[in-house]
This record gives C-alpha cells, sequence and structure tokens, in this order.
C-alpha cells in the first residue's frame, strides 16, 4: 500500500514541485492493481495536484468520502468533469446532511456543495452504509464508528438544524475512517476523524481483529478540541506505540508540533505531496 497527500492546508516550502494547497483534504491510496482516492479537498486544486503526480482522474477506480464537509468533498465535481466515467463511491448514509459552522458572529454553510442528483448524473455510483464493507484487500471503508470513549466530544462550533428547534451541535455521525490490515498491524486513514481519534483505533481493532496499531494517517481534529481531549488523546495514542504518524489539516499546528514532540522521527507531517509505504 502506497499514500500520498493529494491535498493538504499545507505545501511543504522545500517542495520541488507547484502543488497548490488549500483549507482541505485528499489522499490517493494505491493498493495493487487499485488507485482509491479518499477525499478530494476543497475546489479544482485537486485536478492540478493529481496532475503534478501523472495521475489522471480518469485512472481512479474508487471514490471515499470521509464526511459531508465540503473541504473534503467540494473536488469531487472535478473529478467527475475531468474524468468521465462512473466511479463506484463509499459514504456514509447520512453524508447530505445540513451542516453549519457558528462562532459568535459568524454562520457557514459547511456541507457538501452540490446536490446527489447532480453528482448522480455526473458519474457516482453510490454505496452508502451505516455498515462496514471490505473494498478491497485488507481494506476497509469503516461505516459508523461507535462513540464509547467519555472525553471525545467533538467541536462545539459545528451545528446542523433539529427538528425545527434551532441548532444543535453536529456530532458527525457520517464520519468514517478506513482500515489497513499489514502483516505488521493496523494501519487508520482518516479524514477529519471528527469520531474521535482513540474511538476510531479501537473500532478498528474490533472490526479487524488486529492486535496492534502500525500506523495513523490523515487528519485527526485535534485542534478544535478542548484541551482535555487533546491530552488523553495524545497520552493513548503513545501507549499505541505507532510506528508512524502522518497527520495534517484539522491537526492544527500547536498538535502538529505536540506530535513532533512525543513522537519525534516517526511523526510526519500530512502536507501536499508527502507519501508513505507499508
Amino acid at each position: 500500500m502506497k499514500v500520498t497527500v493529494i491535498m493538504d492546508n499545507t505545501v511543504p516550502i522545500n517542495s520541488k514541485m507547484p502543488f497548490r494547497g488549500e483549507h482541505g483534504f485528499s489522499l490517493l491510496l494505491e493498493h495493487e492493481s487499485n488507485k482509491i482516492l479518499f477525499d478530494t479537498g476543497q475546489t479544482d486544486a485537486v485536478i492540478h495536484n493529481l496532475s503534478l503526480l501523472k495521475v489522471h482522474p480518469s485512472e481512479i477506480d474508487t471514490v471515499v468520502l470521509s464526511h459531508g464537509h465540503y473541504d473534503h468533498t467540494g473536488g469531487l465535481f472535478h473529478i467527475l468533469q475531468h474524468g468521465r466515467k462512473r466511479y463506484p463511491l463509499y459514504a456514509h448514509s447520512d453524508i447530505f446532511m445540513p451542516r453549519f459552522s457558528v462562532t459568535q458572529d459568524s454562520r457557514h454553510f459547511v456541507g457538501i456543495p452540490y446536490v446527489k442528483d447532480q453528482l448522480t448524473t455526473l458519474g457516482v455510483d453510490w454505496h452508502l452504509s451505516k455498515e462496514p464493507i471490505k473494498i478491497a484487500t485488507n481494506l476497509w471503508f469503516s461505516g459508523q464508528i461507535p462513540r464509547t470513549t467519555d472525553y471525545e466530544l467533538g467541536d462545539k462550533r459545528l451545528v446542523t438544524c433539529c427538528n425545527g428547534s434551532g441548532d444543535c451541535q453536529d456530532s458527525i455521525q457520517d464520519d468514517i475512517s478506513m482500515y489497513f490490515i499489514s502483516n505488521n498491524g493496523l494501519v487508520v486513514i482518516g479524514g477529519c476523524t471528527h469520531s474521535g481519534l482513540v474511538n476510531t483505533v479501537n473500532y478498528g481493532f474490533q472490526l479487524t481483529g488486529a492486535k496492534r496499531l502500525l500506523g495513523w494517517i490523515g487528519g485527526t481534529h485535534l485542534g478544535p478540541v478542548s484541551s482535555g481531549q487533546q491530552i488523553r488523546t495524545l497520552d493513548t495514542l503513545e501507549k499505541l506505540k505507532p510506528e508512524f504518524i502522518m497527520a495534517g489539516h484539522c491537526t492544527g499546528f500547536a498538535m502538529m508540533a505536540e506530535l513532533n514532540k512525543r513522537f519525534g522521527s516517526r511523526y510526519t507531517p500530512a502536507f501536499v505531496g508527502a507519501n508513505i509505504e507499508f
């Protein structure tokens, strides 16, 4: 398995290619003969970055969306426009929920910026499920991740509409991850991991039967959550002793610095163009 960061908030200063960065996330998973695009970033920048890596959208076999936020799904329209083929797409069945980000003086729509019928017409064959699905050898779509910890409480700024009674916190139940089973343990591949990093890893162990965490790749959403959640999550991650962590996007610079402090050379920022094989 090879994983390459196609989109992240940051392009490394020493990049040899003119990648574009944006507030968004996308990974290219190359496994056996399959190319799987996990999330699509926010704009057509995903096409630009793929082209620099000499990957045309028509070469992508499968698309997986981690959850229904614009910075993970907005680029899908452009993949479909350029690919001109039908793509099996895996996502949670609640991915089109209305969602907003609210602060003291602003309110923004942060859901998928396209309607389902539009994407279907352009080439999506939907596989929407709350249940796990094995989509390739040793590679799982998680389905809905159980929330079992008492401290992974999420981001209170993210809300949805609650049956005409105003806003309530969006628990983002459609948040999914992917699990890969290698000979050396479990690799967890997350988008924003709104379910909580520890919940996500624990469910990976339960689903796959793996006993050891080999590595973590993706967003952690540790940046916006409480300091209590940050500390307890990182303490637990240290006890799991992964061989590698490649995290970025919603992790935030402060938490990325903390990951570097705790894990040293085992931590790599998930900047655009970074890749890892296992």
